[in-house]
């Protein structure tokens, strides 16, 4: 049992390690493909959907995430919601990085 409960955490130190990278990378990939004229409105969304998509293959490949003995439809559904928080935090860190604390 304590094996288990070990692997999990394993897997879960593991898989917010992964989401907080792709989270924070996920702005500046989205913003090469569609900072052009006419689609710098899709940035968001495709920053967020990326990282849904992300957030529920890591869910599913590392089910520890959503604890020891989760069903893979939680796994994924847990992923999905890790991964929309990266993404919100990888869009906040930008933010301060480029506006500071005081701007804006």
């Amino acid at each position: 049992m304590a094996t288990t409960q070990a692997n999990a955490r394993v897997q879960r130190v593991g898989a917010v390690i992964i989401l907080l990278v792709a989270g924070i990378l996920s702005l500046p990939v989205a913003a090469v493909f569609f900072d052009g004229e006419g689609s710098e409105n899709w940035i968001l969304p495709v920053q967020f959907l990326g990282m849904a998509v992300v957030g529920a293959i890591v869910g599913r490949l590392l089910p520890g995430l959503a604890g020891d003995g989760a069903t893979p439809a939680r796994a994924i559904w847990v992923g999905v919601a890790g991964g929309l928080a990266a993404a919100v935090l990888g869009l906040l860190l930008f933010f301060l990085l480029l506006s500071g604390i005081g701007g804006a």
